[in-house]
């Protein structure tokens, strides 16, 4: 580092000497003139050296800086101008001409004592304690950014040389430069300047300046590559997340970005891979900005005859103002590119500038590369890549303690991965970064359609990963991989595009009052993001939940905190690993599988979440709304319990609604909300339905969910499977008829047979319960008795889905009118489409997903 020390006296020597053994260029020293004819203890110390020694009588003239004064100063090139003892007056000029400002000591604990004297008004006053302060300089009176204080005990016989001669000399001196500190005092040294924050060490030979600090919670560990730091306790660490250091107290503090003595600067996660990042090449519009960003940059760097691609901002002349210019005059030319002042400092020749704009617009920005610990896997020809760990913070991490479960694989019963099964701390974890993400970061800041270009890109790469994500929800939960190609992971896709064009036309509206006139009062209305939204989604079709809830929430601009079902997490971490690479922000998005007593419960108890959507029992929706409102009355969407009917008139095209009767059944192998839990037939046509059902039953194809020829896959998991099981037995020992199914296949998983019950009466268990699964309830209703068969329909405690097969128009209408519903399909069944509003009425629940009013 090329220093200038400007001050006196031993003090001034001492520091003056110190920074020569740390290896430092001292490129002048500034002192007092010669008095009585003998020279200033600093002054002369530096001549022996050799060193350019400067004694000014003033620097300054009726308050400004004599030229020619700061022209000599200015021509030494110092880097950092130290002032350990100076009674002159520095113009700021000189203050804040080098490119690390100046430092300067003061006998007191700022900000006690400001001015001179400040040993003796320690004394004065009866002061405890007592100590000094390394702060940097400014145009107050010692009041620039405190980089570090010390503090000592003041003795009751104490003077103002005791004290002095004690402490304030010998560990002033060392306080200055010393490198082997606390943890926090390293960070305080670094995080000093918010000009140029940092402080600097001599690494693998070059200059390098450190960047941003955090204190680290005691006990962090870390796994990364060790980088000496000449005078530290012991070496650094550079790991994914940054450069950690550590304190001669054992605490460690994490540096997030390097300059080096060139300006180049770097995130320091990136110290041993810099410069290894690859090119893009630029599309014919890309070329166009970058030829507009080279007029930008020619207006701003008027010294240099042209801009070339090696062209240094910095060394070209450009200052802290430039920076500022220079984003703004990127906003104005690509809205998508939101840059912050660092990134210009990372990126400091054009051609280096140019990519890395490039890359944000594409949100393919690799500042901070993404580290995803996959588990592959060779299936339905082609190789899967699931990320397995929680994701919080734009980051897979582990779970608190590394606790991990095994995710199952239905078709066979065998484990696919371990897991990360997350705890209550992972949750507060998590939480807290959606809501500094919502509250701080850039994700509150973005306008709404570059919000939606998010959404787009998501899209987009779910799109284009759409056979990997349907044959990962295939193994994970059961789903035909067609079904889920189709369904599954296709609505998942047009869900984020619906939302996406959602999110610059969500307003507000004038409401025309009494007091509007003559008064010229205006009353309006806004519609505003509500902050964190947790959610908590089931196994039967995890990337379209997820896609649902998710979307919207994120195209009204909250951020989000998803708790996907136990047994079915690998979509969702895939999700989170697509949703980082289209460049959402650190902290809109958190993935956590877990348990839902503990992860549900904890979200559900969470003082920060503002809303919870949920979707799964009606048990466990009633207890999360008891927990939302006795935490902190927070929004709550539940979508729970169905029991759907599905009344067939004898007037009904036969062939159409046997085919879409099963369908209503045995869609998704009955693991769907909306399934016709409860089929009313009309009885004149009662038995030739019957036979027609159990005809096509017969034919479908049991088997592994990823033949393309499989009409029936495995239940989503063994629980489950026992539950159906019970369910159909139960059904029997009540004096239902057991037409077909109602056992488990015997082959190795969790196969069920499409089960068909006929002479299901209103009383029995399997007519009021939901199953749940590719179960078929039968009942007969009397001919032309259409109240009747709608008094018997609305008779449950749900009302999700329903529906009505008939040719008589007039018929529909009213049928679909009484239903107490909040979807009724009329001559077709499981027809949900992203702009249709979706959600239902008494036990199962309220609030919408999807459309408009979602």
């Amino acid at each position: 580092m090329r220093i200038a020390v400007i001050g006196q006296s031993v003090f001034g020597l001492e520091v003056y000497k110190e920074l020569r053994k740390e290896g430092h260029t001292i490129v002048g020293v500034f002192t007092i003139p010669d008095k009585d004819g003998k020279a200033d203890p600093l002054g002369a110390e530096a001549e022996k050296d050799g060193v350019n020694v400067f004694k000014f009588p003033r620097w300054r003239l009726k308050g400004k800086g004599i030229p020619e004064v700061v022209q000599v100063y200015k021509a030494t090139g110092a880097e950092l101008n130290v002032m350990p003892f100076c009674s002159q007056f520095i113009p700021m000029e000189v203050i804040d001409h080098p490119a690390h400002g100046s430092i300067i000591y003061h006998p007191s604990l700022l900000p006690r004592h400001r001015g001179a004297s400040a040993i003796n008004w320690t004394l004065i006053h009866g002061d405890k304690k007592g100590g000094f302060t390394v702060f940097w300089a400014d145009d107050g009176l010692d009041t620039g950014p405190i980089l570090l204080q010390r503090e000592c005990d003041v003795e009751p016989d104490d003077t103002v040389n005791t004290i002095y001669k004690r402490f304030l000399f010998p560990e002033g001196v060392k306080g200055t430069i010393d490198w082997n500190q606390s943890a926090q005092v390293l960070h305080n040294w670094i995080r000093g300047n918010d000009k140029v924050p940092g402080a600097w060490a001599e690494v693998d030979g070059q200059k390098v300046t450190f960047y941003g600090s955090s204190l680290l919670d005691s006990g962090a560990t870390a796994i990364g590559q060790p980088l000496e730091i000449p005078g530290a306790s012991q070496p650094g660490l550079v790991s994914k997340a940054g450069l950690m250091l550590f304190g001669n107290d054992g605490k460690a503090l994490l540096v997030k970005n390097l300059q080096f003595e060139d300006g180049k600067m770097i995130a320091a996660a990136r110290y041993f891979s810099s410069g290894s990042s690859a090119s893009v090449e630029l599309t014919e519009e890309e070329k166009t900005f970058a030829e507009q960003m080279r007029g930008v940059w020619k207006s701003i760097l008027t010294n240099v005859d042209a801009i070339e691609d090696s062209t240094d901002f910095f060394k070209s002349g450009a200052a802290s103002m430039d920076v500022v210019r220079l984003v703004e005059e990127v906003k104005l030319r690509a809205s998508g590119c939101q840059l912050q002042n660092e990134d210009v400092y990372m990126n400091t020749t054009f051609q280096d500038f140019i990519q890395m704009c490039v890359k944000k617009l594409r949100g393919e920005d690799d500042e901070e590369e993404l580290v995803v610990d996959y588990v592959e896997k060779n299936i339905n020809n082609m190789t899967i890549r699931m990320p397995h760990q929680l994701f919080v913070n734009g980051e897979f991490v582990d779970a608190e303690g590394g606790k991990t479960y095994k995710t199952i694989n239905p078709t066979d019963g065998t484990a696919i991965c371990d897991v990360s099964l997350a705890q209550a701390s992972d949750v507060d974890r998590a939480v807290a970064a959606a809501k500094e993400a919502f509250e701080e970061g850039e994700w509150g800041k973005i306008n709404p359609r570059d919000r939606g270009r998010l959404l787009y890109k998501l899209a987009d790469l779910m799109e284009e990963h759409q056979e990997e994500l349907a044959t990962i929800e295939s193994m994970d939960s059961g789903a035909v991989y067609t079904l889920a190609l189709k369904t599954h992971v296709g609505m998942s896709i047009q869900t984020f595009r619906y939302f996406a064009g959602w999110c610059d036309k969500i307003q507000g509206c004038t409401i025309p009052i009494n007091q509007a006139r003559p008064n010229r009062n205006l009353t309006f209305t806004k519609k505003e993001p509500i902050g964190v939204c947790a959610i908590v989604i089931p196994w039967n079709y995890p990337l379209m939940m997820l896609a649902w809830k998710t979307a919207a929430c994120l195209a009204a601009g909250n951020t989000v905190v998803l708790k996907p079902a136990q047994v079915t997490p690998l979509t969702a971490m895939k999700f989170a690993e697509l949703a980082a690479r289209a460049g959402f922000p650190k902290g809109v998005i958190n993935i956590l599988p877990g348990s839902g007593a503990l992860v549900g419960q904890r979200l559900s108890d969470h003082p920060d979440v503002r809303k919870l959507g949920f979707t799964g029992s009606t048990e466990i929706g009633k207890h999360i709304m008891k927990s939302c409102a006795v935490s902190n009355v927070k929004k709550v969407s539940l979508e729970l319990g169905g029991k759907s009917p599905l009344i067939i008139f004898s007037d009904c095209d036969m062939d159409k609604a046997v085919r879409m009767g099963l369908s209503a059944v045995f869609f998704n192998k009955g693991e769907n909300c909306i399934a016709a839990g409860r089929l009313f037939v009309e009885e004149n046509i009662h038995d030739q339905y019957v036979k027609r059902v159990v005809e096509e039953v017969k034919k479908m194809k049991i088997g592994d969910p990823l033949d393309r020829s499989t009409d029936h896959g495995p239940q989503n998991h063994k629980a489950h499977l026992d539950k159906l099981v019970e369910y159909c037995q139960t059904g029997v020992r009540e004096g239902a008829t057991l037409v077909c199914g109602g056992k488990q296949v015997s082959r190795p998983g969790f196969f069920f047979e499409p089960t068909i019950f006929t002479d299901v009466q209103d009383h029995m268990f399997i007519a009021i319960e939901e199953s749940f699964g590719p179960v078929m309830i039968l009942s007969k209703f009397k001919s032309g008795d259409v109240d009747e068969v709608l008094r018997r329909a609305n008779a449950t405690e749900y009302g999700l889905a329903s529906g009505v097969f008939t040719r008589d128009i007039s018929k529909a209408l009213y049928v679909s009118e009484k239903l107490n519903a909040g979807t009724v399909f009329v001559n077709t069944y499981n027809k949900t489409d992203v702009a249709a509003p979706f959600g239902g009425f008494k036990q199962s629940g309220f609030g919408k997903d999807l459309g408009k009013t979602c």
